[in-house]
């Protein structure tokens, strides 16, 4: 039950990141460099996608998927539709994750320590969505800024979440 919850909210997280994007009027806007914030848009996008592409698609998913964190904060000028790839690759590598794990892994201890500290797949799971969320909330902020608008990206609301299957 708690699989199939997640995996539905990072879906939801992962839909609501392409609309955002899609709401930029330009490849450069994605880019622009607030005061105060250190990282642009584009560079919040690299660094999510590369994340979930790890830690989904190669450690769960086994996809092979091969992370340059140095880049996801390196690389600038990253083109909306080559992010928008990068997306994609997220997308892919969750589902990859998702088709593969079981209700009884969540209390195994995920693959991966942070700060020498084991954890279980649940918790470690449940910080990766937080820190999906938290990323998408300056994402939102910086597009707002940016553009001046105040459109939403229209994230789904609980209810239209429970009705629709994860794929």
């Amino acid at each position: 039950m708690l699989l199939n919850e997640l995996h539905r909210l990072y879906l939801r997280e992962l839909a609501t990141l392409e609309r955002e994007l899609d709401l930029y009027p330009d490849d450069a806007s994605v880019w622009t460099i607030l005061p105060g914030m250190p990282n642009s848009a584009g560079t919040l996008f690299l660094h999510l996608a590369g994340s979930v592409q790890h830690f989904f698609g190669a450690v769960l998913g086994q996809t092979g998927y091969v992370r340059n964190r140095e880049a996801e904060f390196g690389r600038r000028d990253v083109t909306r539709e080559e992010l928008h790839r990068e997306l994609m690759g997220a997308r892919n590598g969750l589902t990859a994750a998702f088709h593969r794990l079981t209700e009884d892994d969540l209390e195994q201890m995920f693959p991966v320590r942070f700060a020498d500290v084991d954890l279980s797949s649940r918790l470690t799971l449940l910080q990766f969505l937080s820190h999906l969320a938290y990323h998408l909330g300056q994402i939102d902020y910086h597009r707002r800024v940016v553009t001046q608008s105040t459109a939403s990206a229209g994230a789904l609301d609980p209810v239209e979440l429970v009705k629709r299957p994860a794929t």
